[in-house]
C-alpha cells in the first residue's frame, strides 16, 4: 500500500535528504512537511497522513508535545520518532505521549523505508540500540533506573509544572521566571498536552502525586 508521510524537522537540509529518500520508494508519498511542533500539527490535522516522521528537539513546540496531540486528535495516524537523542528517557516520554516507533537519524535508507510501512501497518519499530533500552526495561521488572518524574517535559516546562502545583497563575510564572505571558500560556499548553491532562487541576494534581509543588 501507499503510505502518506508528513515529515517534521526543523533542519532544512534534513528535511530535503529525507524526502528525497523517500520519495524513491514508489509505495511512500510525503504529503507535507514541517519545521516545528506547532506546524505538525497544523500539518497533520490538514493531510490526516498515515505516519509522521517526528523529530524531538526543535523551537518553540517540540516534538514530544506534538506527538501527544496529534495521537489524540488523529487516533489513525502514527508517529515515527526520527532523532539524534538515544538516551532511555527520551526513548520512554516519546512512547508514554503515543509515539509508534523510535528511530535515530543514523538509520539508512532501507530501514527508515520498512520502519514507515510497519509502523503504518500497527507495528511498533525501533532502532537496534532504541532496542535495548526497551529491553532492559522490561527485564528489569518495568522500571528505569535514573529517570525523573515527567521525562518529557523539558527543563523550563518542569519549572512552570512545578511554579503551577505552588497554586501560582500565569502572571506570577511570568514575574518568576522572567518571561512573557504569552511565553508562559504556551508552555503550560505544551505541558498539559505531554501529561494527557485536560485541565490545569488536572496537571496540578499529577505533579503534586508526584511530589512536585506544596499543596499547602
Amino acid at each position: 500500500m501507499t503510505v502518506s508521510v508528513v515529515i517534521v524537522d526543523d533542519h532544512p537540509v534534513f528535511v530535503a535528504g529525507m524526502r528525497a529518500v523517500l520519495d524513491e520508494f514508489d509505495d511512500i508519498e510525503v504529503v507535507a512537511v514541517a519545521g516545528d511542533g506547532e506546524e505538525a500539527v497544523a500539518v497533520a490535522t490538514e493531510h490526516r497522513p498515515d505516519v509522521v516522521l517526528m523529530d524531538l528537539r526543535m523551537p518553540g513546540t517540540d516534538g514530544l508535545a506534538a506527538t501527544a496531540r496529534i495521537r489524540t486528535a488523529l487516533p489513525g495516524t502514527r508517529v515515527l520518532v526520527l532523532t539524534m537523542d538515544e538516551d532511555a528517557d527520551s526513548v520512554f516520554a516519546a512512547l508514554r505521549v503515543g509515539a509508534n516507533g523510535y528511530l535515530l537519524k543514523e538509520a539508512d535508507s532501507d530501514a527508515v523505508h520498512r520502519a514507515v510501512q510497519s509502523v503504518a501497518r500497527g507495528e511498533g519499530v525501533f532502532g537496534p540500540r532504541v532496542a535495548e533500552h526497551v529491553m532492559s526495561f522490561f527485564a528489569s521488572g518495568g522500571s528505569s533506573s535514573g529517570s525523573t518524574a515527567f521525562p518529557q517535559l523539558t527543563q523550563r516546562e518542569r519549572e512552570v509544572l512545578e511554579l503551577l502545583a505552588r497554586g501560582l497563575d500565569n502572571a506570577s510564572i511570568a514575574r518568576r521566571l522572567v518571561l512573557s505571558p504569552k511565553t508562559v500560556r504556551n508552555r503550560v499548553s505544551d505541558v498539559l498536552a505531554k501529561l494527557h491532562a485536560g485541565t490545569r487541576a488536572e496537571a496540578v494534581a499529577m505533579a503534586r502525586d508526584a511530589g512536585l509543588g506544596d499543596p499547602a
